[in-house]
């Protein structure tokens, strides 16, 4: 990296400026490195205004626009006069969009109208409640009317005094799903002040809540209504949502009512330049079978941070994990060291589990300037209010392409021009998006998927529904849940009786349920030594991530474990930083329990079915950071059994024969189309790569062809692999061409190599995977699928 000439101040007005910080970029790549995909140039979006209105309280919208609301935007308003209707609604639009002034006009309204009127706060992380209580206490502070609403925090780290205080005069309780489950709803008869005039629920940055925890969430959501209808209230949901696809609907799921969507924004925007990166091939490094491996995402992100600090743009990397980010500051110091060195002190980290001063002392020297670069786990995406910056670099696709325009939209909050660089993983998915720039640019392509029928799900919130207040036999019904609650009356769980269903004297099902990790025992993670406690993993994943020798990471800190003790619940661990990562090996086994919905088109057939997969953890590799194994070591865990549901393909012996794959190639080409269909589900469903797994085998016993499993990998299913029954030839489809665009001859990390495969990546046919994957999508596109 070469010092140059820094951009002039004020230059981030002109719509040329993104470019310019790419094309310095650019110019220290070398030469025969060809890492940009693609270029969009994004317009300047202008503001569309509303007026006030006639409904709102003066003195809220005075104090408003001395917050520095002047004028609102449409979208504002037209949510807001939704919610005063009586609507539930959710309001979808960008970052920075002022998406809180959508709900706060209509809640402070009505708290300043009616003395006794109450509101709810949910929000999925702490920090983004706090951000938010802290704006409406200025509010309120400032507000005639509003001396008595009060807003409270009401979270984990709540004092108990504050919490007394809360529940007998706050107005206006900020909390989190969490503590509405384990402490609120449980509790409920103390908080009947809060319930009996309840008027507004706020779910914010309600996208978040997807799979297995959304789908408890859900629930938890249904259990409010049905309290605050007990005690006579009827709250209007006000739902805040990054851009997805039919946010209505998946709103609608959330809150077990219809919701009204809001989606056009009138909230304006300077102009950005988007640019798709892709780290090189390392030709002189390889991995596992001796597949090339790229330029890690948080080297690349390193180098472009501390480029972009030279040139003087504020600007935010985005990390996958705590200790990518740690990691990626530091590089991006080293290297400033070396060309900058009075920039080295204007880098920092920024991530979850520092102090909450510590925070806003990050946050305002980034926002005012003396910080120039600071390396970000998604702990900057969700609401801190972070203006003016001239770049954001994502290191990896975050995920969803919600998040994406989440982190993205942090450059150029203030009408400025800017720069987005979204810098590809060595990742199937992430291969696919720089290579297919439509798939991220153009619309989100994903939908929040929630499943509350999951039967895992459902039957422990029931429980904590009935020991809340008994369930009648009209809401069971509406549940469809009769076989469900029958199931728990044989294990002692619950009782039926004439008037309703009863949970049994020693069922207290609060506390064993985990609403974000899932249902049963928690394995402990303790520090030997000391003793110290670093926190739980569900029993289930336990053989996979915490098992002897497992490098595990915490806040920063790296550890290692010693011994698992699956009986007794707990994993101890050293502090210890080695140079390499670890990760498992397993032998799955799946069988089909269940046939749920079948489409046939001719030789290839499609399925939905509930199934039972069968693992077990047989060893663990040691791998280097450039993606060299050193060594595999045995292991001893115990299978572990799964109920789930899954989406599956076969192909008949014939089609195979006519693409050319002799016998040899089919298990080869079964599985490197498995491995790629993995890594692209997360395209059409808003899950994570490791929220499902997946086997093939060219004869398995209950389909007795040649099968492509894919499953969700949580008890009874998320609702990923619906999503991808259900979009199986766009889901295909785009697996097939990420294969095809990457450059690899044989197979790397970024198509059909997965660094979670049970068998060490092998047998893989990258060739054999495209004319199965061609084959397959000529078949679905022959002829329509029968009727359902």
């Amino acid at each position: 990296m070469t010092r140059s000439i820094p951009i002039q101040p004020g230059g981030a007005t002109a719509p040329g400026y993104g470019q310019a910080l790419l094309d310095r970029l650019l110019a220290g790549t070398p030469s025969n490195e060809h890492p940009l995909t693609h270029t969009a140039a994004l317009p300047a979006r202008k503001a569309r205004h509303a007026r006030w209105p006639g409904w709102a309280a003066g003195s809220v919208v005075d104090a408003l626009r001395e917050q520095g609301v002047s004028e609102p935007w449409c979208h504002q308003i037209h949510a807001a006069d939704l919610a005063v209707a009586g609507n539930n609604v959710v309001v979808s639009t960008g970052t920075a969009s002022g998406k809180s002034v959508a709900y706060q006009l209509p809640v402070l309204t009505a708290l300043a109208s009616d003395p006794q009127a109450t509101a709810l706060y949910l929000s999925p992380t702490k920090a983004l409640g706090a951000d938010q209580l802290r704006a409406v206490t200025e509010l309120t502070g400032a507000t005639p009317g509003l001396s008595t609403v009060h807003p409270c925090a009401y979270d984990g780290d709540t004092s108990t005094e504050l919490r007394r205080w809360a529940r007998s005069h706050s107005r206006w309780i900020f909390t989190n799903p969490d503590m509405l489950h384990l402490a609120i709803l449980p509790g409920h008869a103390r908080w009947a002040r809060l319930l009996r005039r309840l008027r507004y629920v706020v779910i914010d940055e309600c996208h978040s809540y997807r799979g297995v925890f959304g789908s408890h969430v859900a629930l938890i959501i249904r259990r409010l209504r049905r309290l605050a209808n007990h005690y006579g209230a009827d709250p209007v949901f006000i739902l805040a949502s990054a851009t997805t696809a039919d946010p209505g609907t998946a709103a609608s799921r959330l809150i077990g009512a219809p919701c009204a969507e809001v989606t056009e924004d009138g909230s304006p925007h300077g102009p950005r330049t988007v640019a798709l990166w892709e780290p090189p091939l390392l030709r002189e490094v390889t991995g596992e079978h001796g597949a090339p491996v790229r330029r890690a995402a948080g080297t690349e992100a390193a180098r472009l941070l501390a480029d972009l600090v030279v040139e003087g743009a504020r600007t935010l990397a985005f990390v996958r994990s705590r200790h990518g980010a740690e990691l990626t500051a530091m590089g991006t110091r080293r290297l400033l060291a070396e060309s900058a060195p009075d920039l080295v002190d204007r880098v920092a980290t920024y991530r979850a589990g520092y102090l909450a001063e510590d925070r806003r002392d990050l946050e305002a020297a980034l926002s005012d300037g003396r910080l120039l670069g600071v390396a970000s786990t998604n702990a900057l995406e969700l609401g801190v209010d972070i203006a003016g910056l001239d770049a954001v670099v994502v290191a990896g696709f975050p995920g969803t392409v919600a998040s994406f325009w989440q982190q993205g939209g942090r450059a150029g909050r203030r009408g400025q021009g800017s720069l987005v660089v979204l810098v590809a993983r060595d990742d199937p998915l992430d291969t696919y998006l720089v290579h297919h720039p439509q798939a991220l640019l153009d619309r989100p392509v994903e939908a929040t998927v929630t499943d509350p029928a999951n039967p895992y799900v459902l039957g422990p919130q029931l429980l904590c529904a009935a020991s809340e207040l008994p369930l009648s036999h009209t809401e069971v019904d509406g549940f469809d849940a009769h076989d469900l609650l029958t199931d728990l009356a044989k294990q002692g769980l619950i009782r039926r009786r004439p008037h309703g269903w009863f949970v049994t004297p020693d069922t207290h099902p609060h506390a064993e349920v985990d609403i974000r990790g899932g249902i049963g025992n928690q394995v402990a993670i303790v520090e030997a030594d000391t003793g110290r406690m670093l926190g739980t993993v569900e029993a289930g994943r336990a053989p996979a991530t915490v098992h002897p020798g497992a490098v595990h990471l915490h806040q920063g800190e790296t550890f290692v474990v010693d011994e698992l003790h699956l009986d007794d619940g707990v994993a101890l661990v050293h502090a210890e930083d080695p140079e390499w990562s670890t990760s498992v090996r397993e032998v799955t086994d799946i069988r089909v329990v269940a046939v749920e919905e079948t489409r046939t088109y001719g030789p290839v057939t499609v399925q939905m079915a509930a199934v039972q997969v069968t693992g077990q953890v047989v060893a663990y590799l040691r791998r280097l950071p450039s993606g060299e194994v050193l060594d595999r070591i045995e292991l001893d865990m115990p299978a572990q059994t799964l109920p789930t549901r899954a989406v599956l393909y076969t192909v008949t012996p014939g089609l195979l024969d006519r693409i050319g794959l002799t016998p040899e190639r089919v298990p080869g080409a079964l599985h490197a189309a498995e491995h790629a269909a993995i890594g692209l589900l997360p395209l059409v469903a808003t899950c994570d790569r490791g929220d499902i797994g997946g086997v093939s085998t060219d004869l398995h016993a209950d389909t007795g062809l040649p099968t492509v499993f894919v499953y969700d990998g949580h008890p009874g299913g998320a609702g990923f692999a619906e999503r991808g029954f259900s979009r199986i030839t766009q889901w295909l489809t785009a697996t097939r061409d990420a294969v095809q665009a990457c450059e690899c001859i044989d197979g790397c990390p970024s198509c059909v190599h997965s660094p979670k495969c049970g068998n060490g990546n092998d047998p893989l046919d990258k060739a054999g995977a495209t004319a199965l994957l061609t084959a397959v999508l000529d078949a679905l596109g022959s002829q329509p699928p029968p009727p359902a």
